[in-house]
């Protein structure tokens, strides 16, 4: 029997990358998994490969309340319940300080903090009734700082904060909360980085590979190995943690 079996996971912001990997991840275990994404057809085509039981696509922005609801209630509906949240959604709005403009700071908390906060409140509702349930966060290890990325290191900061209050509050109804934060994982984010900084996206690779103790850079499917750990039943008294998943690059 596989870890997952009977369990339905959402993942955020699933479509590629990081969310994508961990959908994939859970669906590997036995998870019937629901795909969002801000882009309904991509979520569509990711949900489509993943090999689950049952898998579905919704588009969904989650900085939008009406637009969480509209999707926690199709889950619920077509898949029967919630058991796992991973609010992976996030989008970067990077610049200086000085050149940071207020719609720069408000996309970024908007997707990242806001997400976090009506998918999280969305799918207690479900889970505090069923007195089970697992959230995960995705913080970064830009939250410790992070230049050209004041927005982006506010938020995954606060998401870490947001995660140990979920904690408390939901603990007493069998729901753990925990987040990961990544470091430098290779995804099409990291990649827009590195043009960003003028240089070659495998240049930027081996620098990130050089500045830890692993001497590799991270992939998605090593966040998705961490998630479904952490969202596991193996994990049930670790709750309110942050764990960095960064090849030793913070030590």
């Amino acid at each position: 029997m596989s870890r997952y079996d009977g369990r339905v996971v959402i993942v955020t912001g699933a479509a590629r990358g990081i969310g994508a990997a961990t959908a994939k991840r859970f669906a590997s275990e036995g998870a019937d998994v629901a795909v969002l994404d801000l882009d309904e057809g991509a979520a569509t085509e990711t949900a489509t490969g993943l090999g689950a039981g049952r898998a579905i696509g919704l588009g969904c922005d989650v900085s939008d309340a009406a637009a969480v609801e509209r999707a926690v209630t199709r889950v619920v509906e077509e898949l029967g319940k919630v058991d796992v949240l991973v609010n992976n959604a996030g989008i970067t709005r990077d610049n200086l300080l000085f050149k940071m403009t207020e719609e720069d700071w408000d996309l970024v908390m908007g997707v990242h903090l806001k997400g976090a906060f009506l998918m999280s409140r969305e799918v207690q509702k479900h889970m505090v009734q069923a007195r089970y349930g697992k959230i995960l966060n995705l913080s970064s290890v830009s939250a410790l700082g992070n230049r050209g990325q004041a927005n982006y290191a506010a938020a995954k900061m606060g998401i870490q904060g947001f995660t140990r209050t979920l904690a408390i509050e939901l603990g007493p109804m069998g729901i753990n909360v925990n987040a990961i934060a990544p470091g430098f994982i290779v995804t099409e984010m990291t990649d827009a980085t590195a043009r960003r900084l003028k240089v070659e996206p495998e240049q930027l690779r081996q620098m990130n590979a050089d500045a830890n103790p692993v001497r590799r850079v991270g992939h998605p499917e090593d966040i998705a190995a961490a998630a479904a750990f952490l969202c596991s039943d193996e994990a049930s008294y670790v709750t309110g943690q942050t764990l960095y998943v960064d090849g030793g690059a913070k030590i």
